[in-house]
């Protein structure tokens, strides 16, 4: 059986993809995973942020005490020499290739136009096979009207899309007063593929200190039914590639975003739990259902459940909520 898909212009031996994570960090990690099957790796984030802080950081300590005389200038290392966040980052892509035969897609995540299109370039440079850009962006200035925001998507976007010849994927929330309306844009934009979708981590309240703390909650599974429904409204809809995040942990999570279109499947959450071993678990899933279903190809199943392929294409809408409801028994 052939479970290779194409996506981003790549040929992947498998539609199982690591999305961004910690895993990504260590080289044997990402040796672990292609040994295990992996499809394609998709490096930790590089965040805009970051890059402005390790700069800012960096331009004071160059600079403290330049005016006392002008010796003091050769004290601080060539800037050549002085290793950034982002060469760190670049580094280890140059690594990962050199390590491994799987695509490795570069993640540039922030909310600005700012550096985009700079460390776009930058990691192009290094080797890397596409890069996924992670736009985490909530807007809470009452001033910036819903039109301006998405106009910032499609201008980071374009931006970035110049600026590189390797693929570029979109990875995105759902909040969008038209998800469809916007998907068209990022297509007509030039986006290779759409990764549906990014989750907002919220914050929580530490009682005893009165503080704000991070609360990262690792995935479910049945956060994949926001994304399965949207591929499956956009497939064929849009030239885009589809990418499924978010709570795919199984072989039959993966075959249900395969059959409403999605051309590659994100695991994030069901490694950090259960190691990267599960990687094989889950192909071995999937291989049993073609088997059993008599499927030969991944080929075969993309698209086969999408909204345009379904005996009753409401269902994809308003009409399985009001199914939903009224079938519900106490």
């Amino acid at each position: 059986m052939d479970l290779s898909t194409q996506y981003l212009g790549l040929t992947l031996r498998s539609p199982l993809v690591a999305s961004a994570s910690p895993l990504s960090e260590d080289i044997d990690n990402i040796k672990r995973m292609e040994d295990a099957g992996i499809g394609a790796v998709v490096m930790y984030s590089l965040f805009e942020e970051q890059i402005r802080l390790e700069q800012e950081e960096y331009n004071y300590h160059v600079t403290l005490g330049t005016d006392a005389f002008v010796e003091a200038q050769s004290y601080f290392p060539d800037v050549h020499d002085y290793k950034l966040g982002p060469e760190l980052y670049l580094e280890h892509i140059q690594k990962a290739k050199k390590s491994v035969n799987v695509p490795i897609i570069a993640s540039l995540n922030g909310s600005t136009l700012g550096g985009w299109t700079s460390y776009a370039k930058e990691f192009e440079k290094a080797g890397a096979d596409a890069i996924e850009l992670n736009i985490y962006y909530i807007p809470t200035d009452p001033n910036i009207s819903g039109q301006q925001v998405e106009d910032s998507y499609v201008e980071i976007l374009k931006a970035v899309k110049s600026s590189v010849k390797i693929p570029v994927a979109l990875k995105i929330s759902p909040f969008f007063s038209n998800m469809s309306h916007m998907a068209r844009r990022f297509d007509e934009a030039g986006a290779d593929a759409l990764v549906l979708f990014n989750r907002f981590y919220q914050p929580d309240i530490d009682l005893e200190n009165y503080e704000v703390t991070p609360n990262i909650i690792l995935s479910q599974s049945n956060a994949m039914r926001l994304p399965l429904r949207w591929i499956a409204i956009l497939k064929d809809k849009i030239k885009a590639d589809l990418a499924a995040t978010s709570g795919i942990h199984t072989g039959t999570d993966v075959v249900k975003m395969l059959l409403v279109g999605a051309k590659a499947t994100m695991l994030c959450s069901s490694l950090l739990k259960h190691g990267i071993r599960h990687i094989r678990n889950i192909e071995d899933h999937i291989l049993e259902w073609m088997r059993e279903k008599e499927y030969e190809s991944v080929t075969q199943i993309q698209g086969s459940m999408s909204q345009a392929k379904t005996v009753d294409p409401s269902s994809f809408e308003r009409a399985q909520y009001m199914k939903a409801i009224t079938k519900y028994k106490l």
